[in-house]
C-alpha cells in the first residue's frame, strides 16, 4: 500500500485547503462512516448536534494557542467541501473518545536515541482501523504523519527535531489544545529540542500524554498529566503506555491488561536496542518495531489497538520512513524535507 504525501505549502489557510481538497474523497468517506467510526468504539451513539458545543469549546482554545493551525482548520474544511466542526472534529476525534477502558494490547512504542546517529522510532498503535486514512503531510517546515485530515500527529522538521507519542492515562480531559495539535505547533515553531520544551510548557493540553523528542544532539521523553509537565531525568527514551515519572505513576489510570502489554513492549524494546548497534539502519529499526509484542496485530475488532503503521525519523538527515499497516509485511516509503543546516 502506498503513503500518500500532500504538499500543504503556503499561508496557514492555504496549507489547509490544500490539505482538504487532496483527501476530499478520503474525508468524506470517513466522516460518513459512522462519524469518524467513532459510532463503532464508542459505549453509546453520538451525532454532530450533540458534540456541537463540546467542539466549540475545543476550538476557542484552539484559536487562543494557535491561531495559525485556528485558520489551517477553516482551510481544511472549504478544501475538502466540509462543515468547519466537522475539520474540527477530525482534530478531536481521540478527545472525545476520552479513556478507553475495554482490555487493550497496544498503543504505541517509542524510543529515540541523539549522538552520530540520532533516531526517533515507533509503532503507531490506534483503534478503529485507520491505516486506510493514513498520509504524509509536506508542510514546508515538517513532514508530518496524519490520519483522518489530522493536522499533526508525529513528524520531523527541517531544523532536525522529531517528535513521537505515546498514549498514557490519567488526570482530567478536558477543552484545551489536543496533543496532536501541539505536535504539529511544536515541529512549525522549534528549531531543536530546548525550544520545543520552553513552548510545551507554556500550552494547556487537553488530555494527558507523553512526547519524545529527539534533535541531533539530545532525546527525551516528556509526560503531561493536566497542567504539569515532567521531563525524563534518563538517558534511556523509552516510553509505552504506562507513567515512569514517579510523581505520575499514583495518577495512572491504565487498565491492568493494558499496563501489562505496556510493561511487555517496554521490557522487549529495551532488550532489542541493547542487541543492536549504535549505527543500526533503517531497516533494523522497522526489524524490531515489527517484533512481537511490540507489533500488536490486528484481532479483527475494530476497537481494540492494532499496529496500523511504523516511522522511523533521522532527525540528522530529516527523513521519515513510514511502513503502513503491520510492518512485518509492509513496505518501506521514505519522506525527506527541504531543510536547513543540521548539525549532529
Amino acid at each position: 500500500m502506498t503513503v500518500p504525501l500532500v504538499r500543504v505549502h503556503g499561508d496557514p489557510f492555504e496549507r489547509g485547503y490544500r490539505h482538504g481538497a487532496a483527501r476530499a474523497a478520503a474525508l468524506h468517506a470517513f466522516l460518513d462512516d459512522d462519524l469518524c467510526r467513532l459510532n463503532r468504539i464508542l459505549p453509546a451513539p453520538t451525532t454532530m448536534a450533540s458534540l456541537r458545543p463540546l467542539i466549540s469549546d475545543y476550538q476557542e482554545k484552539i484559536e487562543d494557542a494557535t491561531p495559525a493551525l485556528a485558520e489551517e482548520i477553516r482551510g481544511l474544511a472549504q478544501g475538502a467541501g466540509i462543515d468547519p466542526e466537522q475539520a474540527l472534529l477530525l482534530q478531536l476525534r481521540r478527545e472525545i473518545m476520552g479513556y478507553q477502558r475495554i482490555p487493550t494490547m497496544g498503543d504505541c512504542t517509542t524510543y529515540a536515541s541523539a549522538g552520530a546517529s540520532p533516531v526517533l522510532a515507533q509503532t503507531v498503535d490506534l483503534n478503529g482501523d485507520l491505516d486506510d486514512q493514513i498520509c504524509v503531510l509536506d508542510t514546508g517546515q515538517a513532514l508530518v504523519l496524519s490520519f483522518g485530515g489530522l493536522l499533526g500527529y508525529l513528524g520531523v522538521n527541517r531544523h532536525g527535531l522529531a517528535i513521537g507519542l505515546n498514549l498514557v492515562l490519567g488526570g482530567e480531559w478536558r477543552p484545551g489544545l489536543p496533543p496532536y495539535l501541539a505536535i504539529r505547533h511544536l515541529l512549525d515553531t522549534a528549531t531543536g529540542m530546548d525550544e520545543a520544551l520552553e513552548i510545551l510548557h507554556g500550552l494547556r493540553l487537553a488530555s494527558s500524554r507523553s512526547l519524545t523528542l529527539c534533535d541531533p544532539v539530545k532525546a527525551t521523553h516528556v509526560e503531561i498529566l493536566g497542567d504539569d509537565v515532567r521531563v525524563a531525568a534518563t538517558t534511556e527514551v523509552i516510553h509505552t503506555n504506562h507513567f515512569l515519572h514517579p510523581d505520575f505513576v499514583p495518577h495512572d489510570e491504565l487498565n491492568v491488561f493494558a499496563r501489562n502489554s505496556s510493561v511487555q513492549r517496554l521490557e522487549t524494546c529495551r532488550k532489542g536496542l541493547a542487541a543492536m548497534t549504535p549505527d543500526a539502519d533503517v531497516a533494523e529499526h522497522f526489524e524490531l518495531l515489527s517484533t512481537k509484542p511490540i507489533r500488536v496485530t490486528d484481532t479483527g475488532d475494530i476497537r481494540r489497538e492494532r499496529t496500523v503503521a511504523a516511522v522511523v525519523m533521522l532527525p540528522g538527515a530529516g527523513e521519515l520512513h513510514v511502513r503502513r499497516g503491520d510492518p512485518a509485511g509492509a513496505s518501506t516509503h521514505t519522506f525527506r524535507s527541504g531543510r536547513e543546516r543540521i548539525d549532529a
